[in-house]
This record gives C-alpha cells, sequence and structure tokens, in this order.
C-alpha cells in the first residue's frame, strides 16, 4: 500500500476538477492543468474528495512500480489542485560583479560573465520577474516552475571558490579553499 496514494486529495471551493477519457482536467482561478492517468490507476471524485486506487487485477510482477505509479499520480493531481489554486514559485539570486539578468518581452535576458548575454525563453504558463538581482520564475505546473528554475541555474552555477553565479535564494554553497589558504607545498 502507498501511504502517500492512501490519503485522498481535498479540493476546495474555486477549484475544479473533471475526469473524463483517462485524463484528469483541473481548472482554477490561476489557470488550468491536464494529466493523463497512467494504466492500473483508477481516480474517482467523491463529493469535494478525489480518490486515486490502483485497479483490483493487475500483474503480480508489476506490483512495485503500481504502488508507485499509484503515490505519484496522487502527488501530481494534489500539486495541480494547488497550484490552480495558490500557484508555484522559485526565486534565483544573482551574484557576481557585473552580473545582471532583465526580462526583455516576456523572454529572460542574463548577462552572467560570458562574452554575449544569454536569453532564456519563455515556456507557455511561466512568467519571469526581476528585482535587483532576484529572479523569480513563476506558473501554475510545479514541475515546468522547478525544470526551467533549474535550467536557470545550470547556465552559471555557483563557483566553489568565490560563490560567483546563480542560486536558489537560501541555498547554501560550500566554498573550497584555495592554494593560498591550503598552503603551497610547505
Amino acid at each position: 500500500m502507498s501511504r502517500i496514494g492512501k490519503k485522498p486529495i481535498k479540493v476546495e471551493e474555486g477549484v475544479d476538477i473533471k475526469l473524463e477519457n483517462g485524463k484528469v482536467k483541473v481548472k482554477g482561478p490561476k489557470g488550468e492543468l491536464t494529466f493523463d492517468i497512467p494504466p492500473y490507476i483508477t481516480v474517482e471524485k467523491k463529493d469535494n474528495e478525489v480518490i486515486v486506487k490502483p485497479i483490483e487485477k493487475f500483474p503480480k510482477r508489476l506490483k512495485n512500480q503500481v504502488k508507485a505509479l499509484w503515490g505519484t499520480t496522487r502527488a501530481i493531481i494534489n500539486n495541480m489542485v494547488q497550484g490552480v489554486l495558490r500557484g508555484y514559485e522559485k526565486k534565483l539570486q544573482i551574484e557576481g560583479i557585473g552580473y545582471k539578468a532583465s526580462v526583455q518581452g516576456k523572454d529572460l535576458i542574463l548577462e552572467v560573465g560570458f562574452t554575449h548575454p544569454v536569453k532564456v525563453q519563455c515556456p507557455e504558463g511561466i512568467q519571469f520577474s526581476v528585482e535587483k538581482n532576484i529572479i523569480t520564475v513563476s506558473g501554475v505546473d510545479r514541475q515546468k516552475v522547478g525544470q526551467i528554475a533549474a535550467f536557470i541555474r545550470s547556465i552559471k552555477k555557483p563557483d566553489p571558490y568565490k560563490g560567483k553565479g546563480i542560486r536558489y535564494v537560501g541555498e547554501q554553497i560550500r566554498k573550497k579553499l584555495g592554494k593560498k589558504a591550503v598552503g603551497a607545498g610547505a
């Protein structure tokens, strides 16, 4: 039994869930998301709750995979409900002399020590905002927000010696000692 999968999903006011043709459609004040229900999993709607269950009969060799899919499906649907209601955001911090970011139209322009500015195109359902050295990536789809934030961070990962680069707000970077601090072959 999946511990996460067993929990029902509470649907708050303002969120509408439709189950049709093997898909879950979640609509709320911030937007709309859809998800294909994987095989061997069923989704039922009762009153203001959504219940995710595995089907009764499935091959025994797939037991562990079905249990994993059960919990994952429940978590994804719960994230969809929270996303269309409240939205998600990730904040990144730029650190380094001359490093800066700006929003041009919908796209994000990064100047992080390369010979040319790096342009990050904004996918559908995602918004960028920049305030001083903080980049905010926001949207209704938790996976997309995290994926785009990770991509932006990967453009210029934090340097382990000086700490320059792009990092998540609150992320701790373990700094290494340089040659002089360690001692050059004494």
